[in-house]
């Protein structure tokens, strides 16, 4: 019965309804309420254990989400490419031959350096000039050896048939200087009269003097022609006036380095300009003393087409050691050109030899990508070059490792170049940060979880 005064309404009257709604029902349907009590107390203990099963799930797999190893960023490198580097041009001189020979660059251009490294026109016997005094300077120390570059050796006393040599080489065009009849000189002195400024006078009376005749002198420059396997050189006087004195660029190569490890020739082929007792003042017939890293050795020349010069250079070019160069000119048009092919030859052997630059810093060589949307690059940490002769082959090397963190600055390995003898090396950085994954995408990203990626694989 509805109370005096109190509302009504569709809904009061269903909820009125269902409180008698035992009233309606049939007996037979009617349920205990006992009965009832208990099932509604089994159903509450359904759904608590549903509740809680889902509760249990979903904190298991916020647990794993959070907590589970993401896949690694993903890595891609380039290796850089090796520059292109222009090849050395070494100039030749315009001459009848030339040869070069450099010790002490065998690691850059190859072992044949130090035997004849470069050459052109004939490779058959040339006129030699007075480069043949160079040849008899070697043969007397060889059999008459002095101890140092300074033993004066033993004491030559000029007669009157020395002193006619002077007005005989005048009458003939040759090099000369003073020799007075009963002047003495050491054998030093006398070797220095002979090749600084290329007395002829000298080259003969002294070879006289030490072998008691021509012919003898002829015999021993034979023996020591042969015994240091000197077969396309011929020696016919002690002067080099006679054009049938003649050898080959290889030949003079040889030469060229018995004289320059002799010390007592080294020193005097070096000397720009010496005063004599008897002799006076003399100069060096070669110009280029000082020049181009120029140390010696001998002029020789029989006039126009025939000028010729055998030196040794010391070339400082980056390597540990100063390169040891000995060259040969024959049957050049001129002392100037000669000289100046010479030049110009050590000049490019000088400029082949150079720094290439193989990186710059910051420089890419690849980049560093994560799953959820970070990036960064893979860079050279520092410029790099490397020294190196000509367009000798540069080849490269990456060595990249998986750092603990991707952090910028990170060294996470490096780069190599070689060439030659040489290796640089350069580091490769992380540039810009890789954050961890945030707790959303973990928990919204299950299938880029590494053990999740695991398990389906």
């Amino acid at each position: 019965m509805t109370a005096p005064n109190q509302p009504t309404d569709d809904l009061s009257d269903f909820a009125e309804l269902m409180t008698h709604e035992q009233e309606f029902l049939s007996p037979r349907d009617r349920v205990d309420p006992e009965v009832r009590r208990k099932r509604r107390r089994r159903g509450l203990i359904i759904t608590a254990v549903c509740i809680v099963v889902v509760l249990a799930a979903a904190g298991g797999y916020v647990a794993w989400a959070l907590s589970t190893p993401v896949n690694p960023p993903t890595v891609t490198t380039q290796t850089p490419q090796a520059p292109a580097v222009e090849a050395a041009s070494i100039a030749t001189p315009p001459a009848g031959a030339s040869a070069i020979s450099v010790a002490g660059a065998d690691a850059y251009l190859g072992e044949a350096a130090s035997g004849i490294w470069s050459s052109s026109g004939t490779g058959e016997p040339l006129p030699i000039a007075s480069i043949t005094k160079l040849i008899t300077a070697l043969v007397i120390l060889d059999a008459t050896p002095l101890a140092s570059a300074d033993d004066p050796g033993p004491t030559i006393t000029f007669s009157k048939a020395d002193h006619d040599l002077y007005d005989r080489y005048y009458v003939l065009g040759a090099t000369i200087a003073p020799m007075p009849t009963g002047t003495s000189m050491s054998l030093h002195d006398a070797l220095a009269a002979m090749l600084i400024p290329s007395a002829s006078n000298y080259a003969e009376a002294l070879s006289s003097h030490i072998f008691g005749s021509q012919n003898a002198f002829l015999g021993a420059t034979r023996d020591w022609l042969a015994a240091n396997g000197l077969t396309g050189t011929t020696i016919t006087e002690p002067t080099g006036i006679s054009p049938r004195n003649t050898s080959t660029p290889a030949d003079l190569v040889a030469i060229g380095k018995l004289a320059a490890a002799n010390p007592v020739i080294a020193q005097i082929v070096a000397t720009p300009s010496i005063t004599l007792p008897g002799a006076g003042l003399l100069y060096n017939t070669n110009g280029l003393l000082g020049t181009s890293g120029i140390t010696g050795l001998k002029t020789g020349t029989l006039g126009e087409g025939t000028y010729s010069l055998l030196y040794t250079a010391t070339l400082v070019v980056g390597t540990a050691d100063p390169l040891a160069v000995t060259g040969v000119i024959l049957g050049g048009s001129s002392r100037d050109s000669v000289n100046a092919g010479v030049i110009a030859a050590l000049d490019s052997i000088r400029s082949g030899f150079h720094a290439v630059p193989v990186a710059t810093s910051g420089q890419e060589v690849g980049t560093i990508t994560t799953p959820w949307g970070d990036t960064a690059r893979l860079v050279i940490g520092e410029e790099a070059s490397i020294f190196t002769w000509s367009d000798t082959p540069i080849t490269v090397t990456m060595d990249i490792k998986t750092p603990p963190t991707y952090r910028d600055g990170s060294a996470v390995g490096n780069v190599t170049w070689t060439a030659g003898p040489n290796t640089v090396t350069a580091p490769v950085e992380i540039k810009g940060s890789i954050d961890p994954p945030s707790e959303w995408w973990r928990l919204t990203h299950p299938y880029e979880l590494g053990s999740m990626t695991d398990a389906r694989g």
